[in-house]
């Protein structure tokens, strides 16, 4: 792997750990990650000058109800749950949840499921956590997984920026109506701001990397995000991980790494 497409694949994980963090750790999560849609959309607005297919729209449809989904349920889950305990469950069972719609091909396939598997436990405690952390956790794993399969597809019709653009603007808009301006105005900050950023910042940065080398090692590289949003956790907001949350980090991106090579 070149050491170019090396270190924007990494530089993709610490900002989507970072702009997950900032949401995190809000007074109202849900609030500041409506904001930061917004916001990110505004600044991103002038991508919709590039190439776009009107083969495109059933695609853009599809993928911005799922997204919608997805911002809703990572909000609620940050709002009463740890960075460290949602982040690593939910981007760790999204390809694994992708794999299973696809079919498992592959030994190295097969081994990956079974390190996220064992991963999730470790992350989650045999004996701790909250079951609706779980299902929370799950339920924005599976809304990646299936915007994920939907843009797979939909790429083919625009350019990748203009498209995460169209996709964007009206769950930003129905999530931030439901918040309501009080809310919002509220939660007018830097922190929304600089999350909306790299909302639109991490998917540039790893369309960079591709640019530069193979799908498979760009996508294992960009899940280190899940360590890095666990220490993030235990150093900026004081979470409790212990070696077995870490252990479990850990083996979760051993296993996507397995899927991403496979």
């Amino acid at each position: 792997m070149p050491t170019g497409a090396l270190a924007l694949a990494l530089c993709a994980a610490l900002v989507h750990a970072l702009w997950n963090l900032l949401l995190a750790g809000a007074p109202d999560s849900q609030a500041s990650t409506g904001l930061a849609m917004v916001i990110g959309c505004i600044v991103f607005a002038p991508s919709l000058a590039g190439d776009i297919s009107s083969d495109v729209w059933p695609y853009v449809i599809a993928s911005s109800a799922l997204e919608l989904v997805y911002f809703a349920l990572l909000a609620l889950a940050y709002s009463r749950f740890e960075l460290s305990a949602v982040y690593p469950l939910a981007r760790g069972s999204a390809p694994v949840l992708v794999l299973l719609v696809a079919g498992v091909s592959a030994a190295l396939q097969a081994v990956g499921i079974v390190l996220v598997a064992l991963g999730v436990l470790l992350v989650r405690g045999l004996r701790r956590g909250d079951v609706g952390e779980t299902l929370l956790a799950l339920g924005v794993g599976a809304a990646i997984a299936g915007y994920t399969l939907v843009d797979k597809s939909g790429l083919r019709f625009a350019d990748p920026l203009p498209y995460l653009e169209l996709v964007l603007i009206v769950p930003a808009l129905a999530y931030a109506g439901w918040i309501g301006r009080p809310r919002l105005r509220a939660a007018f900050s830097w922190r929304a701001g600089v999350a909306g950023l790299g909302m639109f910042g991490a998917y540039g940065l790893t369309l960079a990397a591709l640019r530069l080398a193979p799908a498979a090692p760009v996508a294992a590289v960009r899940e280190t995000s899940i360590v890095i949003a666990t220490l993030l956790g235990a150093l900026v907001l004081h979470e409790a991980v212990g070696r077995a949350r870490m252990a479990g980090a850990l083996t979760i991106v051993a296993g996507v790494a397995a899927i991403a090579l496979a």
